[in-house]
């Protein structure tokens, strides 16, 4: 009788559990892809639009140091699950913008590798977050520390999933800058990847707490980050800050604080 009652139990965890998974992650993911697969999309990166989307100002004309984080949807049928980052960092009175991400061919850390505020594969970057005047000038030094010590440099240690990827590396720098005091969007697939594998600790904004098992699973509460399970690198929950919630595919979806689909 006993046995029968566990099994019983046991089965209606698990019809739970798929009932929960499928409305938090399966149906978010599959109409975002009947979605993205409607736009008009570029065939391969030679055809796509990588030009400025003009986000910002000529440097010469901006005198004061700035800090920008940027994200933009990754090409073709990625871009059902995933954005891209990047960081942009102008000294006050420099004459240039500097770009760092990282790409998945070649050396991964590129420095300018595309316009500041460029379009990824034809989609527009978003902002992130920013930081100016007298406070970006502060941790700007520290952001090219965070650069250089990133740890997966050389050709070959990129990886798209879990990771290192180019979400790994801005994750690697709002961890070492968390006066940054932004989270990636729950988009950005491969934040969440630890290079211990397992990890149990404070959030990268020291805000919360995360616990991740080699960035497939997951969770994370934080003032900064909010409220995410990782289920392989699909992330769900809620934002604290800006009221908002967080679906695999679609993003963030709330008060004005975040990405857009």
């Amino acid at each position: 009788m006993q046995q029968r009652r566990n099994i019983s139990w046991s089965m209606r965890a698990l019809r739970r559990f798929g009932l929960v998974f499928t409305l938090l992650f399966l149906v978010p993911v599959a109409t975002h892809a009947a979605w993205w697969t409607s736009r008009p999309l570029a065939a391969d990166w030679r055809g796509a639009d990588w030009s400025s989307a003009k986000l910002l100002p000529a440097a010469e004309i901006e005198p004061e140091a700035t800090i920008h984080v940027f994200a933009a949807r990754v090409g073709r049928w990625r871009g059902v699950f995933a954005h891209h980052s990047w960081v942009v960092v102008k000294e006050r009175g420099a004459s240039a913008y500097t770009r760092f991400d990282v790409v998945g061919w070649g050396a991964p850390v590129r420095v300018n590798h595309r316009a500041a505020d460029g379009r990824w594969y034809g989609n527009a970057p978003e902002l992130v977050t920013e930081i100016r005047g007298t406070g970006a000038e502060r941790l700007i030094p520290r952001i090219r520390m965070a650069v250089r010590s990133y740890g997966y440099v050389t050709p070959g240690t990129y990886i798209a999933w879990p990771g290192p990827n180019s979400n790994s590396f801005v994750q690697h720098v709002l961890a070492e800058v968390p006066e940054l005091g932004q989270a990636l969007p729950p988009t950005a697939i491969g934040k969440d990847f630890r290079e211990d594998g397992l990890f149990a600790g404070l959030t990268p904004s020291r805000t919360g707490v995360q616990a991740s098992l080699y960035g497939l699973a997951g969770v994370t509460l934080g003032w900064v980050e909010g409220v995410e399970v990782n289920l392989l690198g699909l992330v769900a929950g809620f934002d604290l800050r800006s009221p908002a919630l967080k679906l695999p595919g679609w993003g963030r979806i709330g008060l004005p604080g975040g990405l857009q689909p």
